[in-house]
């Protein structure tokens, strides 16, 4: 499926997953998308990796009850470890065409939904620590990127299946596939860009505006939260994660870029780092700097507890949209930090 010559071909023949079902003299491996066999033991520890990942989400996620946050890194996480599976099964044999199918689909498709865990903290963030200080409510936030986030996923699964459903007559339909996964993937970094644009200036301006030294006493609550060691760490992990997400989609737009079998698609130790180890790094900072543990105020029943708002400190449904009044006592947000 590459543009990869072959000599000595049968009249009429072209290496395809519809005409090899494994490498031989007219079947090389240069000849297939990836044009290599896949390192099968780097590619265990990554599926082995996300599965972790997954598990932990999960099961922090049901223990803390962060339902949104966990279903989405979970799901993403559970999606990468298949597509990782099958470049296990690709190491055995290049020319597995429903292992090859497997992998485009599913490693296309995780890192979105992993971003979806990182998109739903912002509305928390910012209603727990002063929803005045942000540009918009914070309940826009999720309206804004999960819905931008999931059309990335509809763009890009659409693609991975016009390109998995290309046959050894449909060149050019792979390239229709290529060139739709890359229109999601530009609107991924489009609307990653954007998050961190939002976050980065309401980070700033809470700094600024904590660090000044004239807190109203009505923010006293989110002072004390911006100021515990916990939530900070989390901050840096989020802060990290976000940064391996974008790594990794700047790096498939280049990749993509040459279309199918090109030489950056045809470059493992590249795809590794960048690809595969990006989202695993990012996926297990979402996992092992849990939410439920760093920031419980993310939690449901923290929530439920606090008035069913976006964060725990703030007391009744209409603090959040007024950046206001809090009913939780900085003693208690103390308290909590060092239970969390």
């Amino acid at each position: 499926m590459s543009g990869s010559s072959t000599t000595g071909l049968p009249p009429g023949f072209y290496p395809s997953y519809d005409t090899c079902d494994s490498v031989s003299p007219i079947c090389p491996v240069k000849a297939t998308t990836l044009g290599y066999f896949p390192n099968e033991g780097v590619n265990i520890f990554l599926a082995i990796g996300f599965g972790v990942a997954a598990l932990i989400t999960l099961v922090t996620g049901i223990w803390k009850r962060t339902w949104g946050f966990s279903i989405a890194v979970a799901a993403g996480c559970i999606l990468e470890c298949v597509g990782y599976i099958g470049r296990v099964l690709l190491a055995e044999n290049p020319w597995n065409g429903d292992a090859f199918k497997m992998q485009i689909v599913a490693i296309v498709l995780g890192p979105t939904l992993v971003c979806i865990g990182l998109y739903l903290t912002l509305r928390h963030i910012v209603t727990a620590l002063n929803p005045g200080l942000s540009r918009i409510a914070p309940r826009v936030y999720p309206m804004i990127f999960v819905p931008a986030d999931i059309s990335c996923l509809i763009i890009q699964a659409i693609g991975g299946g016009v390109a998995a459903s290309a046959g050894k007559a449909n060149y050019n339909i792979l390239k229709h596939g290529n060139r739709i996964i890359m229109a999601g993937i530009v609107l991924q970094v489009v609307v990653l860009g954007a998050f961190g644009t939002l976050a980065g200036d309401y980070l700033f301006r809470t700094r600024r505006y904590f660090n000044g030294g004239s807190v109203g006493e009505e923010h006293a609550v989110g002072a004390l939260l911006w100021r515990n060691k916990k939530f900070r760490t989390f901050e840096w992990a989020m802060f990290a994660a976000y940064a391996c997400l974008l790594i990794r989609c700047i790096y498939r737009i280049a990749e993509m870029a040459g279309g199918w079998g090109n030489h950056i698609m045809q470059h493992e130790s590249s795809f590794v780092v960048l690809e595969g180890f990006m989202i695993l790094i990012a996926s297990l900072l979402l996992a092992c700097f849990a939410p439920g543990f760093f920031f419980p105020q993310m939690s449901h029943d923290e929530r439920i507890k606090n008035g069913g708002t976006g964060g725990a400190v703030v007391g009744g449904g209409d603090a959040e949209k007024r950046g206001g009044d809090r009913s939780t006592s900085p003693s208690d947000i103390e308290g909590r930090g060092q239970q969390a």
